[in-house]
């Protein structure tokens, strides 16, 4: 059965080749896309669960979400950001609890990421998925926070 990811932010999409970091761009962790998100408007923004489950992990800049059938997404909040020790980022769901597509799981300011020198682009990551497997939207489009992002068949 194949799931559909959504954005947790609103922003463009890029692919993984495009994110300066090799954890992503190697794909170390898995096959996804990335967005660089929406900064105009400079305020905290809510990223969102891509598919609903259960949140299996969550740090302040980077959560996971698992689905009933034991799929995994990993949404990062910017690149190195965990050395902001949870400054800027607002938890809004616990582990463990049942989330649905869309729900807001993280309040965060992509625009004062980017204003303490941090890449903010969000790296989506199908977890031990395989990248064959994975139809992403094209790199360029602009989607909105919930918005299809990929389906992983």
């Amino acid at each position: 059965m194949s799931q559909v990811v959504r954005s947790p932010v609103t922003g463009v999409v890029v692919a993984l080749d495009d994110v300066p970091d090799p954890v992503f761009s190697g794909r170390i962790v898995g096959p996804g896309v990335a967005v660089i998100p929406d900064r105009a408007g400079g305020d905290d923004v809510s990223a969102l669960a891509p598919i609903s489950g259960t949140v299996s992990k969550i740090h302040p800049h980077a959560y996971i979400i698992t689905d009933d059938n034991g799929r995994s997404v990993l949404v990062h909040l910017g690149l190195d950001t965990v050395g902001l020790g949870g400054n800027g980022f607002t938890l809004l769901v616990a582990e463990g609890e049942a989330v649905d597509a869309g729900q807001p799981a993280i309040t965060w300011s992509p625009a004062q990421i980017e204003a303490d020198g941090l890449n903010p682009i969000v790296p989506v990551i199908a977890l031990e998925g395989q990248e064959s497997i994975l139809t992403p939207v094209s790199s360029g489009q602009l989607v909105e926070a919930g918005d299809s992002l990929m389906t992983w068949a």
